[in-house]
């Protein structure tokens, strides 16, 4: 088991496909993640995609999209170690700060495309 283990979900009120073109743009990648060092593992399209981690942390990340409704669920996964961690030495680290840190990440990332794709739909109302 990954010493970072991140599973998170938000409902947005858009289709996948727009969802994804979100997602897709490597240049948030660096916005949403700039310490991580990701290479596409799958592009998934309109189901999302996955990469493998490197920099501070090795491991996998995904952002899995499940149609539902009117809308989309984006589900954010990580599992990754710290760089350099050994069993010993992994012992000081804060890893309950660590998740605490990747998971407000992946938050920071679905609202963002949340309120973009959201933006101007009256509560209640289905995606333009």
């Amino acid at each position: 088991m990954s010493s970072i283990q991140v599973a998170d979900q938000t409902f947005v009120a858009a289709a996948p496909d727009r969802v994804a073109a979100r997602v897709s743009v490597p240049a948030r990648w660096r916005v949403w993640w700039p310490d991580l060092v990701l290479g596409v593992r799958e592009d998934r399209g309109e189901k999302g995609i996955r990469w493998t981690v490197a920099g501070p942390l090795t491991g996998t990340m995904e952002v899995w999209l499940e149609p539902v409704m009117d809308g989309t669920i984006v589900h954010y996964f990580l599992h990754a170690e710290p760089t350099g961690a050994t069993t010993a030495g992994s012992a000081s680290l804060d890893l309950a700060g660590l998740n605490h840190a990747r998971r407000l990440a992946g938050k920071t990332m679905t609202f963002e495309i949340k309120q973009q794709l959201e933006a101007g739909r009256p509560a209640g109302e289905p995606p333009a």
